[in-house]
């Protein structure tokens, strides 16, 4: 399994379907220079923790864009079978409401270049890569099919991310937006824990 933190993410150029609907020929991860996205990947449309985990994704959708972060989902299905799924009420397993972009991976390019095609499957395991403002990865996870992901974690994440960059302090473990921080230095660890 690669590293790609602190890696320049790769780029994709694949179709896409965006806002629910619209069918899209031509998605580039380069087009969101200057927001930071999430991208993160599932099996296949039409399974069972895969509603659960986009469902949870919309759910979050706008507090993710109050933090200039695109959401991107991705598998390796068609863009018609995305268009399908789309359409399915949530009752029957679909993902009806999703308005986030779906990249459509049917190569498997996309999968294979941030490493989380399974082999012998040929789909993708729950990968899941926060990308700067840059193109940067600054945080990746990939869990097996059956894990589904926690999203206030992701939103947590973004937080201590958005923190270090415009402060310069670093975020200790289970922080949340609010909580006490530290200079990156023995100092300031020693402070951290003095005031703890």
């Amino acid at each position: 399994m690669s590293v790609l933190v602190g890696r320049k993410a790769p780029d994709f150029d694949v179709a896409a379907v965006v806002n629910g609907a619209e069918f899209v020929d031509s998605i580039k991860l380069s087009d969101f220079k200057g927001k930071y996205v999430v991208l993160f990947f599932y099996p296949l449309d039409f399974t069972f923790v895969c509603p659960t985990e986009l469902h949870a994704f919309q759910e979050k959708l706008q507090e993710f864009h109050d933090r200039n972060v695109e959401l991107i989902g991705c598998s390796v299905d068609s863009t018609f079978s995305h268009y399908a799924w789309l359409h399915t009420p949530r009752t029957l397993g679909g993902i009806k409401g999703i308005s986030y972009t779906l990249l459509s991976d049917l190569k498997k390019t996309v999968s294979a270049d941030y490493d989380v095609l399974l082999e012998g499957e040929g789909i993708a395991l729950r990968g899941l890569f926060l990308i700067d403002k840059e193109g940067v990865v600054q945080h990746q996870v990939v869990n097996h099919l059956a894990l589904g992901r926690n999203i206030d974690e992701v939103l947590r994440l973004v937080d201590a991310l958005q923190f270090s960059e415009e402060f310069g302090e670093v975020c200790p473990a289970n922080w949340n937006k609010g909580d006490k921080t530290m200079a990156p230095t023995q100092e300031g660890l020693r402070e951290f824990f003095e005031e703890t």
